[in-house]
């Protein structure tokens, strides 16, 4: 072989990539050293994109087809290299593959608790996680941002870079959503819709269109999951009190015939209590009443809910004067 058929043989003619893989966004073509020759052919399939680089600078970018690598037609490449024997000379550029197709099933989730400003109950502490998909929009942005010298990246070394980002985004885009902490956990579906946009202007910076974001959970501190509890219950107390005051008269006169109450607590006083509860039933038929004392946990339980701050004044009168006219 003579040495015309030695340099021949080292151009690279073909440039082409074939992904086996499911993860991988950016892979370089691996030219082992060797100059592209002159008029070489460069496959782009579908979902993909190629970026030329030379010496560390952009050159040009090419969407699917079949393109021939040309001196005469690489304008921006040209460009930026200096042709020491001329336009018809073999050349050196790193060409860049990027996978554009989706890619699903990404996790986020926050490290620890982060602090989120509600409007009922000011600063709360919440953690959540979920996953997001992505598509690449701007591959020089993509390529700058996490390539690097890299032959190749894969979704695992981005997931935790874009997890850190969410995560740093989320207690600003909680409160841009303007959802209050009572209603995360039942609007995962539209809060991670409103969610959306605002975290994907963080994301344009680097060159990623976040196609769909979920959130699956949002973890709540013990105290502010006890007033969830509490609301609750002052919207059964809301909704249908005599419905309420019927299941727990209900539950109260079972009590008194299984574990004979009536015993325990005097035979006059519970004479007296049956003959007031079987009274109020002949007043109001069909219509069983609350014991006195489920009545009377109603009343505390009311009580401490105006403390909390979440009866007002004016709906803790209404509703303590509804249960004072059952005793």
């Amino acid at each position: 072989m003579g040495l015309f058929d030695f340099i021949k043989n080292e151009l690279i003619e073909v440039i082409d990539w074939v992904d086996n893989s499911t993860d991988t966004i950016i892979w370089k073509f691996q030219d082992k050293g060797n100059n592209i020759k002159n008029g070489a052919k460069l496959t782009v399939r579908e979902s993909q994109n190629v970026v030329l680089m030379n010496e560390g600078e952009f050159g040009d970018a090419y969407l699917p087809g079949l393109h021939t690598l040309s001196t005469n037609n690489m304008p921006v490449t040209t460009t930026l290299k200096s042709w020491k024997y001329g336009f018809e000379s073999p050349f050196k550029v790193d060409v860049y593959y990027v996978n554009t197709k989706q890619f699903t099933n990404l996790k986020w989730g926050t490290s620890g608790a982060i602090l989120f400003k509600d409007s009922e109950f000011g600063q709360v502490r919440v953690k959540s996680f979920g996953n997001f998909a992505i598509t690449i929009k701007d591959p020089k942005h993509f390529i700058k941002q996490f390539a690097g010298t890299n032959p190749f990246v894969k979704t695992s070394q981005i997931e935790e870079p874009l997890k850190n980002i969410i995560a740093s985004r989320l207690a600003e885009a909680f409160a841009e959503a303007n959802i209050s902490v009572l209603n995360l956990a039942s609007n995962f579906t539209e809060l991670g819709e409103k969610l959306k946009p605002i975290l994907q202007l963080e994301l344009d910076t680097y060159g990623i269109q976040l196609e769909k974001f979920f959130i699956e959970n949002v973890s709540l501190p013990e105290e502010v999951e006890k007033i969830l509890d509490k609301k609750t219950e002052l919207n059964i107390l809301k909704g249908n009190l005599n419905e309420f005051n019927q299941m727990q008269g209900g539950i109260a006169l079972e009590k008194l015939a299984d574990n004979d109450t009536a015993g325990a607590m005097g035979g006059m006083g519970a004479g007296m209590l049956l003959t007031n509860m079987m009274g109020q039933q002949q007043n109001t038929p069909n219509t069983p009443q609350a014991s006195k004392t489920d009545l009377l946990e109603m009343l505390k339980q009311l009580g401490e809910l105006k403390n909390q701050g979440i009866l007002t004044e004016e709906e803790f009168s209404k509703k303590k004067q509804e249960i004072l006219d059952k005793l």
